[in-house]
């Protein structure tokens, strides 16, 4: 009885958390908030009263979950979009985070009145941007693509050399590290993180496309199994876990894998899973009757993040890039970088490493980042889109890329394309001849309103419909390139020089 109640509960909060998700969406809310809100209700504190204090098992399943949510965050981040910002982002991972920390730390423990210790291990915490809350919140910004990728890359690398910086920092019982110490050892654990993820990446994708499994669900537990052997591995070399595992999974959904759009809904799903799980447990973790002892502070050290360090981190990478020659950030970039710094599980999955490891004073720390997260979520988080319009920055016409998924058709090496056409794409009202594919591929079916019919040269495919292409394997890249240009620019898309790429 005690097992089903459990699974009960569980599906209950599952349910209620896939429910809550309609009105984070509404309100531009990261879904975050709502699921610690359940675990706040469901703790000690709360209406349950379950009495879950564990620090150690949290810190341990929420690494486990990060590197689910990245591994998610690599699988759907499109390689096209995101490397012109690139550079950028390693800069603000990197020289970024380091500033970030000087500068929060040094302030915090000023006006204050910190430790040092403390103060550094609270700056290492609230460095980096979430992965999970950036994805759900700015995927629905029409951000330039640049400024996207800029902020999508950010998130997907800086958490290694935070979870570096934390570990360091919360061992032993004095702070004796130096800082050339440190530089060496993080410089080295990204190093053997990335070596794994690019040794991991490339030999999972000459395994998958040769072997041929027998069900298609099969593909996308092989591509998370290969995601966590690359966090594990990476981690048993003393390499970083989380920077192996989202290069491995962004060289995975990359590339022309067999049913790749359904590998990316089944990560999709599982990084929901884990984010549910994740928050949920992090609300449990929390005690609210220590929260208001720790209100002012923690909004002090918050604004500070916000309204200092964060922007100190951008504008010194700012400069950085300028000097390198690796690009340039106009002031309204760097303006809405500083603002979309946003901060979620990471901090508080990191900032329970020292409470589990004894340290004296960190479940204050833990306190302070619990409410740092909830109140500047709420305060940055909808006001996103706004900043981005005044800044001149959306864009707001830009037609989304169109959903392909592809299966391999073996014995004709020809490939099966399933193409989705997104509300706003300029393919509406387009003829099937009009679309001017190569000789050796042709739209064989064309689903609309749950309705199947073969089409003939003069159908008028329709905003929602869904197509089934056949190529052949060598003409499958010109055909995607062709059904993308004329998304984007319409029929006369060669005319606007619109290549699809």
């Amino acid at each position: 009885m005690g097992l089903n109640i459990w699974l009960l509960l569980s599906a209950a909060v599952v349910i209620a958390a896939i429910a809550s998700v309609r009105i984070a969406h509404r309100t531009g809310l990261p879904s975050l908030l709502l699921y610690l809100g359940l675990g706040l209700l469901l703790g000690e504190g709360g209406i349950v009263g379950i009495n879950f204090d564990n620090a150690q098992t949290a810190q341990q399943l929420g690494m486990i979950a990060l590197a689910v949510i990245l591994a998610e965050g690599g699988l759907t981040t499109n390689w096209k979009h995101v490397r012109d910002g690139v550079p950028t982002a390693l800069v603000l991972a990197t020289v970024g985070i380091a500033v970030s920390v000087v500068v929060l730390a040094a302030t915090v423990a000023v006006l204050l009145g910190m430790e040092w210790r403390m103060a550094l291990l609270l700056g290492a915490f609230l460095a980096s941007t979430d992965a999970a809350a950036v994805f759900s919140v700015l995927r629905r910004l029409p951000l330039p693509p640049r400024l996207a990728g800029i902020l999508e890359a950010e998130s997907g690398f800086n958490d290694a050399p935070t979870v570096i910086l934390v570990i360091m920092l919360s061992a032993g019982s004095s702070l004796t590290l130096s800082l050339p110490h440190i530089l060496l050892e993080t410089a080295v654990e990204l190093a053997i993180g990335t070596a794994v993820g690019l040794a991991v990446g490339p030999a999972g994708v000459y395994a998958l496309r040769r072997v041929a499994l027998p069900a298609s669900g099969l593909y996308p537990i092989a591509v998370l199994a290969l995601a966590f052997v690359t966090y594990s591995g990476a981690t048993l070399l003393h390499g970083s876990g989380f920077l192996a595992v989202y290069l491995t999974t962004l060289i995975l959904g990359n590339a022309k894998l067999p049913h790749r759009a359904a590998t990316r809904g089944f990560a999709e799903g599982a990084a929901w899973l884990a984010q549910i799980g994740l928050f949920v447990m992090l609300g449990m973790l929390a005690d609210p009757s220590e929260l208001p002892g720790v209100l002012v502070p923690a909004l002090v050290s918050g604004l500070l993040l916000v309204l200092l360090a964060r922007p100190a981190s951008v504008l010194v990478s700012g400069a950085v890039v300028r000097l390198l020659r690796l690009g340039s950030l106009s002031w309204r970039e760097q303006a809405f970088l500083s603002w979309a710094g946003l901060r979620g599980a990471v901090p508080i999955v990191l900032a329970a490493i020292p409470w589990a490891a004894g340290l004296p004073g960190a479940k204050g720390l833990f306190n302070d980042v619990f409410i740092i997260v909830i109140v500047f979520t709420i305060l940055q988080g909808p006001t996103l889109p706004y900043l981005a319009r005044l800044l001149g920055l959306a864009a707001e016409g830009e037609a989304r890329d169109l959903d392909v998924e592809a299966a391999p058709l073996e014995e004709l090496n020809a490939d099966l394309l399933q193409v989705r056409i997104p509300t706003g794409s300029l393919m509406h009202g387009v003829e099937i001849f009009e679309l001017r594919l190569p000789a050796n591929a042709m739209v064989t079916l064309v689903v609309r309103n749950e309705q199947s019919f073969v089409p003939t040269q003069t159908t008028r495919l329709l905003a929602g419909d869904q197509l089934l292409v056949v190529t052949t394997a060598a003409q499958r890249e010109t055909v995607e390139r062709r059904l993308r240009a004329i998304s984007r620019r319409g029929k006369l898309a060669g005319w606007y020089g619109e290549r699809g790429g």
